[in-house]
This record gives structure tokens, C-alpha cells and sequence, in this order.
């Protein structure tokens, strides 16, 4: 009987390459908990946790890869699209990885596995051929799909768009096992609050604020962009959010352009939703995360210095729907236009986005498929 009444166990799975995977994993745990909170939900990085001595190794060398080789990491991930993982990627899975999780399965009991990122993804399929029977579903965090996604074994498929549904459909995934939900976002995203009570309490003034982000990993920002802002600065409030990169946000501190009352210059925050909030345009990088985030703020955003590949996809696909630009000196132009002559008009566009009903549907949609799966497929 206690194995009937116990509470229904997620055990969601990501990785720290890459941006946004664990960032929609616990996004996810947080919406399921928010609409059933009797719900278990327990969110690891595989690679860090059973092997935390190589984790943390094979993180920096991939962070270094990106930020000096944009280019290469490109051409590998369009060289390396259609394929799934080699032989040898999987053997040295198997190694590191899939005795121990083996292991971490049997003491969790975990009701349903959602993985975030095609490494664990990989690891549990195979754990399911071996024999271990738990519902897997698959989240696909960006707006396209590399073929290291694709496993046999994967019960359920959801992804950010009808393109990425279509893209799985072509490498014979069963129609079935595919649903668009919308990339998850954490339930701070799920509506807007009251911008002049936060103007209040983050100490703003109430005029009109862009928020410039670097990225979780706080990329340079081109020093021509970073002029042509400053230039606003009399004008318009301007936040900039140096992420983790505190190395880059103490030398910004230390620049004289950059002391002006109408600045602001923030390190890592967890409140970056209240930032969107009092916010009238977003300046970043195309980051999947950060786009569903600002996507269900209703905030347009300027994209600037995509990584070749994944958010090079993601860039392209908020530009056709309307939500973003590609950063260059004649939009910035006229965006500094627009928030001093024509702010009425921008408050009116942003309403409009909030209601509006995108393919990515409500941004609580992904949490209640889930739930909603879950009571489906496992024993009440």
C-alpha cells in the first residue's frame, strides 16, 4: 500500500555543456512543483556527480573551446549534425558513466527521467536496453535538434517548436512520441509584475531601461556596440549583467565611461525575471533559455555575437517570429528612436506579445504535459 501513496519521484538529468540544459531543468522542477507540490523532484548533472573529478575538466576545456574557436565549435556541430554519438564517444560513457548511474537509478526509484542534454539522454537509453524500466522523456532545449538526441528508447519527445517536431519526424522518430510544449521556464517567467513597484524596489527611475546580458559565461562584449550605447546613457537607463564572469564585471567597474547615475552594472542574480520586468528591450545572445525567457516576458530583444550552430538556429528562429533583430548600428539607432519618441507605442507592442499565443503556447504548458504524463504512464 505505502508504495502506491509514496510521492511520484522526477529525477531530471542535464550537463554543464552548453548552456540553458540545467537552467531548463530545474525551470521544469520548479513548474511541477508549483502545480503539484506533493511531487519529488531531484535535478543532477551527470557527469559532475559521478565523476566529479573529470566534471568539472572537460567543462573548462569545452568553455575555453567555445570562446576561442566560436568557429570550430560550428563546423564540428554542422559536421557532426546527422550523426549520433560515435563508438567511441559511447565507450567512454560507458566508462565514466553508466555503472555508477546504474547504481544512482536503483537507490532513487525515480518514477520518470527527464533528460535535458544528449549525454545523460545517451546513457539512459542504454540503461533502458540493459533493462531498467523508467519512463524517459526527452527535452530538447533549442530550436533545433542534433542527431545525438535521437534514441530509440526515448517513450516521449518534447520540443520548442512544430520545425524541431518536423526535424525529429525526418530521423524517424514515431509522430506519437513528439510534442510541442514550448521550452520550459521557471514560474517567476509564467507573468509579468508590477514595473513600477520594482522600478521602486531595484532603485530605477522610471524611464526607459534596456538590460544588456553577456551570457552565462560573459563573452566580451564588442567594444563598438559598448560605445554606441554609452551614448544613450543620458537618455535611456542602461543595465548591464555580467552573469558569473565577475573578472569582466570589476573591470567595467573600474571604467571611468561607465560611472554614470544612469548604469547600472549587476554580477550573477537570480532575479533576472524582475530585470526583464522593468526592462523595455533585452540586448543578448541567443541563448535558448534566455530567448524562452524574454519570449514569455514579452520583452524584444537584440541578438548579438551568436556561437556558429545551436544559437546561430535559435537567433534565426526568434527573428522570423518577430520577437528579435540582429544587433547593428542602424537598429540600435532606431531602437534609441523608439524608446525616446515612441515609448507609448513600445508599451503597447510589449502587451500585445504578452497575450499573444506563440507556438510555444502558455509558458506553463511544458510543466503540465509532464504532470500530466506522468499520472498518465506510472501507477497512481
Amino acid at each position: 500500500m505505502g508504495e502506491y501513496m509514496r510521492k511520484k519521484r522526477v529525477l531530471l538529468l542535464s550537463e554543464g555543456f552548453g548552456t540553458g540544459h540545467t537552467q531548463a531543468a530545474y525551470a521544469l522542477a520548479a513548474g511541477m512543483k508549483r502545480l503539484d507540490p506533493r511531487l519529488q523532484c531531484r535535478v543532477i548533472e551527470l557527469g559532475n556527480f559521478l565523476n566529479p573529478k573529470m566534471g568539472p575538466f572537460i567543462l573548462s576545456a569545452y568553455r575555453k573551446t567555445v570562446s576561442s574557436s566560436p568557429r570550430l565549435v560550428g563546423m564540428l556541430y554542422r559536421k557532426q549534425y546527422d550523426k549520433s554519438l560515435n563508438r567511441l564517444t559511447k565507450l567512454a560513457l560507458h566508462r565514466i558513466f553508466y555503472t555508477q548511474a546504474a547504481r544512482v537509478m536503483k537507490q532513487l526509484r525515480p518514477d520518470l527521467i527527464v533528460c535535458t542534454h544528449p549525454f545523460p539522454n545517451a546513457v539512459i537509453s542504454r540503461l533502458k536496453r540493459k533493462g531498467i524500466q523508467v519512463p524517459l522523456i526527452t527535452l530538447i532545449t533549442d530550436y533545433d535538434v542534433h542527431a545525438t538526441w535521437v534514441n530509440k528508447e526515448v517513450n516521449q519527445y518534447l520540443v520548442s517548436t512544430p520545425q524541431v517536431r518536423n526535424l525529429l519526424l525526418r530521423r524517424n522518430v514515431p509522430a506519437e512520441s513528439v510534442q510541442v510544449t514550448g521550452i520550459p521556464v521557471h514560474p517567476n517567467f509564467w507573468e509579468r509584475g508590477d514595473k513600477e513597484q520594482l522600478q521602486k524596489e531595484l532603485g530605477l527611475k522610471p524611464m526607459p531601461t534596456v538590460l544588456i546580458m553577456s551570457g552565462g559565461w560573459g563573452v566580451s562584449f564588442n567594444k563598438e556596440m559598448i560605445r554606441l550605447l554609452l551614448s544613450w546613457a543620458d537618455d535611456i537607463q542602461l543595465i548591464f549583467c555580467m552573469g558569473s564572469n565577475e573578472k569582466q564585471l570589476q573591470k567595467m567597474k573600474s571604467t571611468p565611461e561607465l560611472d554614470h547615475p544612469n548604469i547600472r552594472l549587476l554580477g550573477y542574480t537570480k532575479d533576472i525575471d524582475r530585470w526583464m520586468d522593468v526592462s523595455d528591450l533585452l540586448i543578448t545572445k541567443p541563448g535558448g533559455m534566455t530567448c524562452t525567457e524574454g519570449l514569455a516576458k514579452g520583452i524584444p530583444m537584440l541578438f548579438y555575437e551568436a556561437i556558429p550552430g545551436q544559437e546561430e538556429e535559435n537567433g534565426q528562429y526568434f527573428v522570423e517570429l518577430g520577437s528579435a533583430e540582429m544587433i547593428s548600428p542602424m537598429v540600435l539607432r532606431r531602437w534609441h528612436h523608439r524608446l525616446l519618441h515612441e515609448y507609448g507605442q513600445v508599451e503597447n507592442d510589449r502587451l500585445k506579445a504578452l497575450t499573444a499565443t506563440g507556438p510555444g503556447k502558455k509558458p506553463c504548458y511544458c510543466a503540465q504535459q509532464v504532470l500530466e504524463w506522468l499520472h498518465r504512464h506510472t501507477l497512481s
